[in-house]
C-alpha cells in the first residue's frame, strides 16, 4: 500500500502544479489537462479533433467547444482544417503554450528525467509496467 500511497502523493502534488500553472497563466484547470491531452496526442502522432478531446476530457460537446474556445482566445490552441479531409478540423497546441509549459514544468521533467539517469534498465522497466497498468486500470473503469 506504500506504493500506492506514494502514487496519491504525487498525483496530489503534481495536480497542485497544474493548478498554479492555470492560474498564473489565466486558464481552467481542465484548459490544462485539455493542453496535456493535445501535447500527447501530438507526440503519440494522434489526429486530435473536439471529438477525440471531449471523450478523454469526459465533456459533452458544448463543454469541450468552450474550453478549446478559452484555450483558441488564449493563443495556446488552434483549430486547423485536416489536409487529407478538409471537413475535419483538427487541434493543434501553439508554440506560445509549449513555451509557457516548459517554463513552468521543465525544472520538474528535469528532475524526473535525471532522477530516473540514475535506475538501471530493469528498474525504469519495473516503474513503466506499474504505471501503465494503474493507467489501464482507471482508463479500463476497474478502478472506480
Amino acid at each position: 500500500m506504500r506504493i500506492f500511497h506514494l502514487l496519491r502523493e504525487v498525483t496530489v502534488e503534481y495536480g497542485l502544479r497544474q493548478g498554479e500553472f492555470a492560474a498564473r497563466n489565466g486558464m481552467h484547470p481542465t484548459d490544462v489537462r485539455a493542453l496535456i491531452c493535445l501535447l500527447d496526442a501530438e507526440r503519440a502522432g494522434t489526429d486530435a479533433t473536439a471529438g477525440w478531446l471531449g471523450e478523454r476530457l469526459g465533456l459533452n460537446s458544448a463543454g469541450t467547444t468552450a474550453v478549446v474556445d478559452r484555450l483558441e482566445r488564449l493563443g495556446h490552441v488552434a483549430r486547423v482544417r485536416d489536409t487529407r479531409d478538409r471537413r475535419r478540423v483538427l487541434l493543434t497546441v501553439e508554440d506560445r503554450a509549449k513555451e509557457l509549459g516548459r517554463a513552468h514544468f521543465g525544472p520538474l521533467v528535469e528532475g524526473a528525467v535525471t532522477l530516473l539517469g540514475g535506475f538501471e534498465e530493469g528498474e525504469k522497466e519495473a516503474v513503466r509496467r506499474f504505471l501503465t497498468g494503474v493507467r489501464d486500470l482507471m482508463s479500463d473503469g476497474d478502478a472506480s
